[in-house]
């Protein structure tokens, strides 16, 4: 996913738990949502109602929010995304890719738009049809009456817990879907040259500290009403702003990071007319896992040590041309990190030799590999807060 940010995903993730398997996605739900259901039943009964009025409630608000999952399920089939799972949250849910492929496209910003924009449309447009449902069954019901939300009345809760489910996933917090389009944007722009790379971490802080205030705002005003929803929905934004505000300088790293920043720009090659003797003694002398194989001057392949090696235990001397990886993608000076990281370590989980050579032209200007990438993103939080304090500093 790009979606909606891995680590706040990975974070959430461990206080969840298994429901569901449905067409190979696995379903899981949030512990913050089963805690729910304690207070709405005991909303129920506080006003007059038996407990099992407050579960009906806990249950439309779950219908709700797999309305909004089964839709943004058909987009991503439309996308050409492959769902890996999907985490249920009182606020929507949050989908994780399986695949290199579907977590780059992801990222890609009408796909981005598309899917934040199907959830909160589902939803608004089944609560519209609910309504017009009841109004034609039961025109008795007084739909617009207050509170909308109640388990008192569970039709009317049915029409508004879906419509403001759709309305609260257009606000600008993280992790709704406004504030995922908004960072996505502010990184993209970012990683297209902006001079405001500079100032990114600063407005992405920014945005984490308007979750907050919006997350706060929606908990105050859930106590006033009184909703229990809303002062929930509140908690769940304050909990994903908070596990975020955690992660959002590596994040932020591969986001808005090119490839000519990070790429190895001195290495050694082999050639593929090499004996393997000879490119284990070459391979004695460098620190690299991974070597490009040439040919007449044009890369043709590529060879990890460790194969050098468990070649000549099992084979004896060869040639590296013999043993060398022939297929490889390619990556440009000015491409996105984030995409290139994607290709070169998340191909195959049996993968043992990972390349992408760095063209400009069709020249080969540098290469990546998964050791040096590990190297160079381990030291790059501490460059990006200097890079966010410089930036504020010319601003003061």
């Amino acid at each position: 996913m790009s979606g909606g940010g891995a680590h706040t995903i990975g974070c959430m993730s461990g206080w969840s738990f298994g429901v569901a398997k449905v067409f190979g996605v696995e379903v899981r739900l949030h512990s913050f949502f089963v805690f729910l259901l304690a207070p709405s039943a005991v909303w129920a009964v506080a006003i007059g109602r038996p407990p099992i009025r407050g579960v009906m409630l806990w249950l439309l608000l779950l219908i709700a929010v797999l309305v909004r999952e089964i839709a943004r399920g058909i987009a991503s089939a439309a996308f050409y995304l492959s769902v890996k799972s999907v985490l249920l949250l009182p606020t929507g849910g949050l989908l994780t890719f399986a695949g290199v492929e579907s977590e780059s496209r992801a990222g890609q910003a009408a796909v981005q738009r598309g899917m934040a924009l199907v959830g909160p449309v589902a939803n608004i447009l089944f609560g519209l049809a609910v309504a017009g449902i009841v109004a034609t069954i039961s025109p008795d019901v007084p739909l617009f009456a207050m509170p909308w939300v109640s388990p008192a009345h569970l039709l009317r809760t049915l029409v508004w817990v879906n419509m403001l489910l759709g309305a609260l996933n257009f606000l600008p917090a993280w992790p709704l879907d406004g504030g995922r389009v908004v960072r996505g944007e502010m990184a993209r722009g970012a990683a297209a040259g902006s001079p405001a790379v500079r100032l990114l971490p600063g407005r992405l802080q920014a945005l984490v500290r308007m979750s907050r205030w919006i997350a706060l705002s929606l908990i105050v005003y859930g106590i006033l009403a009184p909703n229990l929803w809303i002062m929930m929905a509140g908690l769940g934004i304050l909990l994903g702003a908070l596990v975020e505000r955690q992660g959002l300088l590596p994040e932020r790293e591969t986001d808005s990071t090119r490839v000519g920043d990070v790429m190895l720009t001195e290495y050694s090659i082999l050639p593929a007319s090499a004996t393997l003797e000879d490119a284990m003694m070459a391979a004695r002398h460098s620190l690299q896992d991974i070597f490009p194989v040439v040919r007449a001057g044009n890369m043709v392949g590529a060879v990890a040590r460790q194969s050098i090696l468990e070649a000549l235990a099992t084979s004896g001397n060869g040639y590296v041309q013999g043993i060398m990886t022939r297929t490889f993608q390619t990556a440009g000076v000015n491409d996105s990190l984030m995409e290139t990281l994607n290709k070169a370590v998340g191909q195959s989980a049996g993968a043992s030799l990972q390349i992408v050579p760095v063209l400009e032209g069709d020249a080969v200007v540098g290469i990546l590999t998964p050791q040096h990438l590990q190297r160079s993103l381990g030291l790059m939080p501490r460059r990006l807060v200097r890079m966010g304090r410089t930036a504020e500093d010319e601003n003061d």
